[in-house]
């Protein structure tokens, strides 16, 4: 087996992680140029994702056409092309890789992205480059400074091009051969996942059972199980100015302190008498919080995990009992038991603020104990602005309505929109005292963030992300804008 620490190698010019969901039908077009439905204000849709000069990737690079595709089965050629790097991905040789590249066949550019993740030898890294070039008509630089795996990927994933007959499988092969847990992600009865989008975050599974303290064996990103906390008086050794993410059920608030979150990533905890699963994906800034014990009668409530892996640059957690897989943006269960029982995990509302706002609004407030019931220091800043100069991983193409790293509150509406209301200008319109409304659902601060209420005055649930993560997942989001 190829060493641990020298695939990971192989992800070091993106950077490790600290770590397609069905768009829902509208009652007006996105595009409508009048004004939404239930709206005061005038907060128009604006059009959705239409790229006229082509698509851009995240950097504001347009990605030149898609190559032809062929039709039928992959050529024998092809086959044993694939057949031969697949057979020696110790060592894989470089005219083995440049072979796939002479077949002919864009299908082949998702294999060649897989690979280049776990090859840790530039040479192979050139060769993988020139192979999809002469695949994709490209002329992609195997010494671009964001990487060429990251390039490839977004061209790919932007081209919508259809994975090569038994892609699974040749994806297992290669993705289990470092992370053998994997495994059962890949079975025969999972396969309503689209492996195309899915990449490895450069970390590895979080097995470990509920309440366990120790970090992992190999490497993962470990969950915070049901910290410690202590009252608001408690909580003074954070700063005041300081980022939280806070949720209230049944009148009890709770407030996890966003450097802790960039460390674990995730959350199992009890707020209100409800079981809840805190995802944080650092990488798409979205912070959610699921209702885990809406479960079978008899059950155990859910336990929600970091898997090291990706789609789109959004954590794909899983389930640990069921080792059922989710797209961890719509609580959807992806593979496993809980895809076969269509589980959707309910949200509730996230509320992104500063500790010392939310505390002066909710002075009944608990917050995680400083040292996370671990005995640990955390960095005041573990991130150190990665994400600044946007994704760091493949997304595809952006929509090109906002920034992409900038920050929107997402909600859906009673009626089934997706909306987006970029956070920024709905603070500044509420403070003018301003109606932040769009197709029946109002926005309100709270402890200096933002709630989204619905048209009968109930709470929706709602949460912040980037502009990339959030539209690339709602691709028909309505957006509203003052």
């Amino acid at each position: 087996m190829i060493p641990r620490y020298l695939l990971v190698l192989s992800l070091l010019t993106a950077a490790c992680s600290a770590n397609s969901a069905d768009p829902t039908a509208t009652t007006e077009p996105p595009g409508s140029t009048t004004t939404s439905p239930n709206s005061t204000t005038t907060t128009q849709p604006t059009e959705p994702s239409v790229f006229p000069a082509g698509p851009i990737d995240s950097r504001g690079n347009t990605i030149p056409p898609a190559p032809t595709v062929p039709t039928t089965e992959l050529s024998d050629e092809a086959i044993t092309a694939i057949d031969r790097v697949w057979g020696s991905l110790e060592s894989v040789a470089t005219e083995d890789i440049l072979a796939i590249g002479s077949t002919g066949d864009p299908r082949l550019g998702w294999l060649l992205a897989d690979l280049m993740s776990f090859v840790p030898r530039l040479a192979a890294w050139r060769a993988i480059v020139e192979a999809f070039n002469e695949l994709a008509g490209t002329e992609i630089s195997p010494l671009f400074p964001d990487a060429p795996w990251r390039t490839m990927t977004d061209h790919m994933i932007a081209w919508d091009l259809e994975a090569p007959p038994s892609y699974a499988d040749y994806k297992r092969q290669l993705f289990t051969l470092i992370e053998p847990a994997w495994e059962a992600f890949f079975e025969e009865d999972n396969r309503t996942i689209d492996w195309r989008l899915i990449s490895w975050g450069g970390v590895f599974i979080d097995d470990r059972e509920l309440g366990d303290l120790g970090p992992c064996d190999q490497g993962c990103i470990a969950a915070l199980d049901d910290p410690p906390v202590t009252d608001a008086a408690g909580g003074d050794w954070y700063p005041d100015n300081r980022i939280v993410f806070a949720v209230e059920i049944n009148g009890e608030a709770r407030a996890y302190p966003k450097n802790m979150m960039e460390v674990h990533e995730m959350v199992n905890d009890t707020v209100g008498g409800r079981r809840i699963g805190m995802p944080y994906c650092t990488l798409c800034g979205a912070a959610q919080a699921f209702l885990t014990d809406e479960v079978p009668e008899g059950a155990e409530p859910y336990v929600l995990r970091t898997s090291g892996l990706l789609s789109r640059s959004n954590k794909v957690m899983y389930e640990l009992n069921s080792q059922s897989m989710f797209d961890t943006f719509r609580g959807r269960a992806l593979t496993g038991p809980l895809a076969d029982a269509g589980v959707e995990l309910n949200q509730v509302a996230v509320v992104t603020t500063t500790w010392g706002e939310w505390k002066a609004e909710h002075p009944e407030t608990t917050i995680v104990a400083e040292d996370g019931g671990r005995g640990r220091d955390y960095p005041a800043d573990p991130l150190q602005g990665r994400d600044d100069a946007g994704p760091i991983f493949p997304v595809g193409e952006v929509d090109p309505r906002l920034p992409a790293q900038e920050l929107v509150l997402g909600v859906f509406a009673p009626t089934g929109e997706a909306l987006a209301f970029p956070v920024e200008a709905a603070q500044q319109g509420l403070q003018r005292g301003d109606a932040v409304t769009l197709a029946g659902v109002t926005l309100v601060r709270d402890g200096g963030g933002l709630r989204a209420i619905g048209p009968g005055g109930e709470e929706l649930p709602s949460h912040q992300a980037f502009w990339f993560a959030w539209s690339q997942f709602t691709p028909d989001t309505w957006l509203w804008q003052p």
